[in-house]
């Protein structure tokens, strides 16, 4: 299995992740429950009227964790956020998860999804050593 659908088929079965990013020298961690697999890249989706868009556009760099539903594993991803001003990137992750319809149009203006660029994921648990793949 490729890097990119493991580490997507992981994140769909934890269902929540939480993203970190900076917010000048202050670290921020809020839940996510987006990630959508288009053109062969990861997509998360947030509005740009949110404080975590602007933190992410003053410091693409984030990471996020997700744990296993049976809490036996857990995976951290470190990447840099790249916003696609897409509609049809946009689109696809709203018809993945069309509940965000209520809040979100892929032509509002606020809508926008970022793919995962240059991302290292680590896979982790109690009964085994660490494994590092990268997409």
């Amino acid at each position: 299995m490729a890097a990119i659908d493991e580490v997507n088929d992981f994140l769909k079965a934890a269902n929540i992740y939480y993203l970190a990013t900076t917010d000048g020298d202050q670290p921020r961690v809020r839940a996510f429950g987006t990630v959508d697999k288009f053109e062969d890249k990861l997509y998360v989706q947030t509005g740009k009227v949110k404080d975590v868009y602007k933190q992410i556009m003053a410091n693409p760099r984030v990471e996020l964790c997700a744990l296993a539903p049976d809490g036996g594993s857990w995976l951290r991803v470190a990447c840099t956020l790249v916003d696609d001003p897409r509609v049809e990137a946009s689109k696809h992750m709203l018809d993945a998860y069309p509940a965000l319809r209520r809040m979100y149009d892929e032509n509002d203006g606020n809508t926008t999804v970022l793919y995962m660029k240059d991302a290292t994921a680590t896979f982790s648990s109690f009964t085994a050593e660490p494994r590092t793949v990268t997409f």
